[in-house]
């Protein structure tokens, strides 16, 4: 039994070798024949490839013959329009340079024939101010020679003055060369009426005087342009002094209460003058509480005559006031007058209104007691009635 077993094994194992060299040389076979399948499709894949490459190659050839051909063209469609705008722009250049050129000389020669023609209007207006400087010139030295003679000088202030009050005041308001002190023969250039106190149609005189010391006045303006202090002083007090001795003569000539104002004005011609005045410390409180005098310039003086045109005003309309209470009591007593005859017409139309209203009762009445009564066409009504009117007449 035991040889039966290791007989059979044996078969087995020879069997399982027979088998075992059968599959191998199976695989062996199957494995040439997977390697040639493999290195034939290699080979199929490489010929593919290379014939790709080789049309490849040739398309890349054919598209740069073509890039180079078109490239070309387009560089020499380039020049040529470059060319072409180069000449036209230089064509375009030369006519803006002729255009330019034409108007730069136009607008040129039109410029330097306005210049030369306003410098020659310059020049004429040059000369024009030189004869009028001239003439300037030639007037300022007939005033100064004006202003150097104390007659003359204080014709000018006294005309200035004289001006100022014909423009502000009427001729009735004031009065020229006036005797406003009792027993004496000095006269005063102009005076201005003021109503007295005591209601009556007495005035009283507010005297005006013009001086000009234009000398005192003249150095003292040459010092402080050379800023001369000790000469400015002095001057100064001179000008002050000479101030003084006008109000002083002021109020000795022509001031006389209750004939006059207690007070008089003293009156400068020139701005600069009144300002240097009110500018010198304590002046003028010393001439309105020493000599009873007013300085005032041309403006300050036109403010108080305006200041006085309204008080003449206020003492006319005073003045008229009672004539104007009269009239306002005839109107009064007319006006009531005026009212009893609106009240008896009132009572007129009254009587007249109930009348209306009466006979508008009664014809609304008849017109009730007609309402039966058969309505004509117009026509007829207007035939029948003509016919009644005219057998009536």
């Amino acid at each position: 039994h035991e040889r039966l077993v290791n007989d059979e094994i044996s078969r087995n194992r020879e069997e399982s070798n027979l088998n075992a060299r059968q599959v191998r040389e199976e695989l062996n076979q199957s494995v040439h024949s997977f390697n040639e399948s493999i290195l034939a499709r290699m080979t199929e894949i490489a010929n593919l490839q290379r014939n790709q490459l080789d049309i490849f190659a040739t398309q890349l050839n054919s598209l740069t013959k073509t890039n180079d051909q078109k490239l070309e063209q387009l560089r020499r469609t380039v020049e040529e329009r470059l060319l072409l705008m180069q000449q036209d722009n230089g064509r375009k250049l030369d006519q803006m340079r002729a255009t330019v050129d034409e108007r730069l000389n136009a607008t040129l020669e039109q410029r330097l024939g306005e210049s030369f023609k306003l410098v020659s209007e310059r020049l004429e207006a040059v000369y024009k101010g030189l004869g009028e400087m001239q003439t300037l010139a030639s007037g300022v030295g007939d005033l100064k020679k004006v202003l150097t003679n104390v007659k003359t000088r204080g014709i000018w202030g006294e005309i200035q003055l004289g001006n100022l009050l014909e423009q502000i005041l009427t001729p009735e308001q004031y009065a020229t060369n006036v005797l406003t002190k009792a027993g004496s023969n000095d006269r005063v250039e102009f005076a201005v009426k003021l109503p007295a106190r005591d209601g009556q149609d007495s005035i009283i005189w507010l005297p005006i005087d013009a001086k000009f010391p234009i000398e005192d006045y003249e150095r003292l303006i040459a010092a402080q342009d050379q800023a001369n202090l000790p000469r400015i002083e002095e001057l100064g007090k001179s000008l002050e002094n000479r101030i003084k001795l006008e109000g002083k003569t002021i109020r000795d000539k022509y001031i006389d209460p209750p004939h006059t104002t207690d007070f008089g004005i003293l009156f400068l011609p020139v701005e600069g003058l009144y300002a240097e005045v009110l500018r010198r410390p304590g002046l003028c409180e010393i001439l309105q509480r020493e000599y009873k005098v007013v300085i005032t310039g041309p403006t300050t003086l036109a403010a108080l005559l305006n200041s006085l045109q309204m008080g003449f005003r206020t003492l006319a309309i005073e003045k008229r006031s009672s004539e104007v209470w009269s009239l306002l009591s005839a109107v009064k007593t007319e006006f009531g007058k005026f009212v009893e005859v609106l009240e008896k017409t009132q009572k007129k139309l009254r009587e007249a209104s109930s009348t209306i209203e009466t006979a508008t009762r009664k014809s609304r009445t008849i017109t009730r007691k007609l309402k039966n009564v058969q309505t004509l066409p117009v026509h007829e009504a207007a035939l029948l009635l003509n016919q009644g009117f005219e057998s009536e007449d």
